[in-house]
C-alpha cells in the first residue's frame, strides 16, 4: 500500500531515459512519402502536406507566400467562403504556411471525417484558381499590415539584422515592402502553382488516432499526382560590411529594440548540439545568465533571449529583447559581459544540473502527444538529419563538460563576430 504521508521522491529530468515514438513509412504510389504516428486517445488527427515551395525558390518576392496564402481562397468548383464553409462543416482546421525551403497545408480534423476531408485538400492543391478578386484583397491587408507594423520597433530590427546577417537579396535577409505587393499578378502566381504545388514534390506527414484504412484513402486521393524532383535553391550569403547599427524608426520612441547576432553553422556541424547546451546557459531560458543579470538584476528588460535559428540551409546565434532607450547600451554591455564571463570562467555543476535539466524537461514536454512527437520527426526528415539525432542531442545534454562549453564561449562569442543592431 502506498505511504501518502511520504511525498514521492525528487527525481532530476536528467536522469530520465527519454524514447522518442518511431514513425511507421511507407510509399504512396507515386513515390510520395508518408510518415505516420499512430498514437493517442482522442479520435483527431493531424496532417500535413509538405512541398518544396518555400521562399528559396522564387525570382519575384512574396510570390511563394501569396501563393501558399491563396491556395484556401478559390478552386474550380469552389469559392473561398465554401471552401471555409466546407471545412467548418466538418470541425476541421485547415491552414498554409511558407517558409525558407517548404511550404505546408496542414489540417486538424476528427479523424472519422478525414474521408470526406481528403478530396477538399487535393483540389486545393490540383484546381486552385488564384482569383484575382482575393489576390487584391490579399494586397490590400498585406499592405496596410505592413503600414502599421513598421511603425514598431522590435519589426523593424527583426528586418534589419536579418539582412546584416544573411544579405538583403538571400532567402533569410530579404523583405517585404508594398511595392512589392504591388507588383504581384494572378499569372506569376499560377506559374509558380503549378510548377511547384501541381508538378512539384511532396511529403505527408500524418499523425493521432489514424483510421485502419488511411494508407488507402492517402493513396486514393495523392498516389496519383505527378511529385516530380525539384532542386532546392542554393543561396550565398552576403554580409554587411559595417558591424554595429544605431536607427532611429520614431523620434517619439522610448523603447529600444536590441539585436545581437552573429552567422553560425547548420544542424550538420560538429559544434551545434553542443551549442545547444551553451545557448540556453547563456540566454536560452528563464534562469540563464543574460535573465539572471538584465532582467533581475539590472531591471532593463521584461525578458531577455538568446537561440539558434531554425534555418535549415544556414543558421545565425541570435540575442533579442526591448529595453527602455535610456538602458539600451548599457543593455548591450551588459551582453557582452556575460559572453566575457563564460569564455574565461567554468560554470559550476550546480548550474550546469539546473541547464541540463531544463533542456531534458523541454524535450519530454514536446513528446506530449503524437502531434508533437510528429513534429520532431519532421524536423529531423527536412533537415535530412540522422534518426539517431534525438538521441543524440540527449547524449549531449547529459554528458557535456563545463571544460567544454569554456572552450565552445572561447570559439563562438567573440563580441568582433557579433552584428549589433539598436532600433528606436
Amino acid at each position: 500500500m502506498i505511504d501518502r504521508k511520504q511525498p514521492p521522491p525528487i527525481v532530476d529530468a536528467v536522469n530520465f531515459n527519454l524514447q522518442l515514438k518511431p514513425y511507421q513509412s511507407y510509399t504512396l504510389r507515386n513515390g510520395v512519402p508518408v510518415y505516420a504516428v499512430n498514437a493517442g486517445a482522442e479520435e483527431v488527427m493531424q496532417l500535413e502536406w509538405v512541398f518544396f515551395a518555400g521562399n528559396s525558390q522564387e525570382e519575384q518576392n512574396l510570390v511563394a507566400a501569396t501563393t501558399n496564402f491563396l491556395l484556401r481562397n478559390g478552386t474550380n468548383t469552389k469559392t473561398a467562403f465554401q471552401l471555409n464553409e466546407y471545412f467548418e462543416y466538418y470541425g476541421a482546421y485547415v491552414n498554409r504556411a511558407c517558409y525558407n525551403e517548404t511550404a505546408t497545408i496542414s489540417m486538424h480534423c476528427l479523424s472519422k471525417h478525414v474521408g470526406e476531408l481528403l478530396p477538399v485538400v487535393k483540389e486545393m492543391i490540383t484546381e486552385s484558381t488564384m482569383p484575382s478578386e482575393e489576390l487584391a484583397i490579399y494586397q490590400q491587408n498585406m499592405k496596410q499590415r505592413l503600414k502599421v507594423s513598421l511603425k514598431k520597433s522590435d519589426f523593424v530590427a527583426g528586418r534589419l539584422i536579418d539582412t546584416y546577417l544573411y544579405g538583403e537579396k538571400h532567402p533569410y535577409g530579404k523583405y517585404s515592402c508594398a511595392e512589392d505587393f504591388d507588383a504581384l499578378e494572378r499569372d506569376q502566381l499560377l506559374q509558380y502553382y503549378n510548377q511547384y504545388y501541381t508538378q512539384g514534390k511532396l511529403m505527408l506527414f500524418v499523425a493521432g488516432k489514424l483510421p485502419e484504412n488511411i494508407n488507402l484513402l492517402l493513396d486514393e486521393h495523392f498516389g496519383d499526382l505527378p511529385n516530380n524532383p525539384v532542386e532546392v535553391k542554393e543561396h550565398q550569403i552576403v554580409l554587411a560590411q559595417e558591424k554595429k547599427y544605431r536607427v532611429t524608426n520614431d523620434i517619439n520612441g522610448v523603447q529600444g529594440s536590441i539585436r545581437i547576432a552573429r552567422t553560425f553553422p547548420n544542424r550538420h556541424h560538429p559544434d551545434f548540439l553542443k551549442v545547444q547546451v551553451l545557448n540556453a546557459l547563456f540566454g536560452g531560458f528563464f534562469g540563464s545568465r543574460l535573465m539572471s543579470n538584465i532582467r533581475e538584476d539590472k531591471g532593463y528588460t521584461y525578458g531577455i533571449h538568446s537561440y539558434l535559428h531554425n534555418h535549415i540551409q544556414h543558421s545565425a546565434w541570435m540575442v533579442s529583447t526591448e529595453a527602455g532607450k535610456d538602458v539600451a547600451e548599457a543593455t548591450v554591455t551588459e551582453v557582452y559581459k556575460e559572453m566575457k564571463l563564460l569564455r574565461e570562467e567554468l560554470v559550476d555543476e550546480e548550474e550546469l544540473l539546473l541547464v541540463r535539466n531544463y533542456l531534458m524537461g523541454s524535450i519530454l514536454g514536446d513528446l506530449d502527444g503524437p502531434f508533437q512527437i510528429i513534429g520532431r520527426w519532421k524536423n529531423i526528415i527536412l533537415n535530412n538529419m540522422s534518426e539517431n539525432y534525438f538521441y543524440d542531442a540527449i547524449h549531449t545534454i547529459k554528458t557535456i563538460s563545463a571544460e567544454e562549453l569554456k572552450g565552445l564561449a572561447e570559439k563562438y562569442l567573440i563580441p568582433e563576430d557579433f552584428y549589433e543592431l539598436i532600433v528606436v
